[in-house]
């Protein structure tokens, strides 16, 4: 009985991979949720960033739109 007790503690010490599995797990869960946030609430002004070097590289000017959330015009 004693021996099988020992050969039991024995396993179950050595056995860590499956608690590093879910560590690595909860981590990964952790950074996709901070990389959704950041875009949904960094999103639309991105966008509106973007669209003006785009105008920018293309020799136009750019002028933002007055409503948050749409795009603005890009004129030659």
């Amino acid at each position: 009985m004693l021996a099988l007790y020992t050969d039991l503690s024995v396993r179950l010490r050595r056995d860590e991979k499956g608690a590093t599995a879910v560590e690595y797990g909860i981590m990964v869960a952790l950074i996709a949720v901070v990389i959704i946030v950041a875009v949904t609430l960094l999103g639309n002004s991105m966008y509106a960033t973007f669209d003006k070097v785009a105008c920018d590289v293309k020799g136009g000017t750019y002028t933002a739109s007055a409503t948050a959330g749409t795009a603005g015009t890009c004129s030659k």
